[in-house]
């Protein structure tokens, strides 16, 4: 049976509430992005110091909870330990190197086109880029280790972890007198949906997520293989942005003046070009990663953890782009991050 409609209807959610959530508070053309909310929520517990990008994302948390209501009900929760660790944690911190150059992960790159901003196809090359160099290194026999079962306890504790940092957002816990969580107040960690509207949405999205398997860098690598059924959906991802946001009024079609982005094109290219390169060997984009937390996949939740790091070193070592364009030191950490995946790819082999 074919699976194009639920592809479709993954894609189309993804985009109409990324735009319904920029509506209700989320930054514009940012609705939902797995890179630039994981960034946020690192803040939020102090892992950076960056004042303005701080805030507990209660899309992250829907992400993992909807993957795991969706592997329970399917009966699909198959929990997996840990292969490949330290590759898959590098992996996950220059993926966000290069997505926070960018300014977004490779769903953010559709949704921004949904809102009319075309700097994003430089960033959606670069992604094509990306993947076509994991495609290379896959042919020649890479792949990390096979993953080993593990304990089903073991596997619901992303999802409880996830559960515990949603109280903790809540219920504004304090660490102590000296140690709240961190929260904007002004720039895009202070522009946020309610918790309600953004966790339920973010479950819907992971519940359909986890259930077709969805995912934007396996869309470009099925396309190559001639197989468009996947990338039905990131088509449905851009038209149902595009759509809501004309409806909503908050369409602007153009380079310039852009949300929360930058018109740097040829870094555009090179970081997603990084960034799709990473995701490409880890598997995955973030998106699909986090809803495979919820299943109990600890592979995913080793390189959302990597992504959480580079996030913290992103901005702690002021590497990360802003609206203004990128940094002096970007072009080192693209470099440094292609040899990295280099190495990871020519030295991970099947194990025969």
């Amino acid at each position: 049976m074919s699976k194009t409609p639920i592809f479709i209807i993954t894609g189309s959610l993804i985009g109409a509430f990324a735009a319904l959530l920029s509506f209700y508070g989320n930054p514009a053309n940012m609705g939902i992005c797995a890179a630039c909310f994981l960034r946020d929520t690192a803040g939020a517990f102090g892992l950076h110091n960056a004042a303005v990008v701080q805030y507990v994302r209660p899309e992250i948390l829907g992400l993992v909870l909807g993957g795991l209501i969706a592997a329970l009900a399917f009966k699909q929760y198959t929990p997996t330990g840990v292969s490949s660790p330290f590759s898959r944690l590098l992996l996950g911190i220059f993926a966000m190197l290069g997505a926070l150059i960018f300014l977004g992960c490779p769903w953010r790159a559709y949704i921004r086109l949904g809102g009319g901003d075309l700097s994003a196809l430089a960033g959606i090359l670069g992604l094509v880029l990306g993947v076509i160099g994991g495609r290379f290194f896959k042919k020649r026999g890479y792949a990390l280790k096979d993953e080993p079962s593990t304990s089903k306890f073991l596997g619901f504790l992303p999802s409880i972890l996830a559960v515990l940092v949603l109280f903790a957002a809540i219920f504004e816990l304090k660490i102590g007198e000296n140690l709240p969580l961190f929260s904007s107040q002004k720039g895009p960690g202070s522009q946020h949906a309610s918790i309600a509207l953004s966790l339920i949405l973010a479950i819907i999205i992971g519940f359909f997520v986890f259930k077709s398997k969805f995912c934007t860098i396996g869309a470009i690598s099925r396309a190559i293989d001639k197989n468009f059924s996947m990338l039905y959906g990131v088509l449905a991802l851009v038209i149902s942005a595009t759509a809501l946001n004309i409806a909503l009024n908050r369409y602007n079609l153009g380079f310039l003046n852009q949300p929360i982005a930058h018109n740097d094109t040829i870094f555009n290219l090179l970081s997603m070009a990084l960034a799709g390169l990473c995701f490409s060997l880890a598997s995955g984009c973030p998106g699909k990663h986090l809803a495979q937390m919820g299943s109990g996949n600890l592979n995913s939740a080793i390189f959302i953890v990597g992504m959480i790091i580079g996030a913290s070193i992103a901005h702690n070592f002021a590497l990360a782009s802003s609206p203004k364009g990128v940094t002096p030191n970007a072009i080192y950490v693209i470099l440094i991050g292609f040899i990295v995946c280099f190495f990871i790819g020519f030295f991970n082999k099947k194990q025969v």
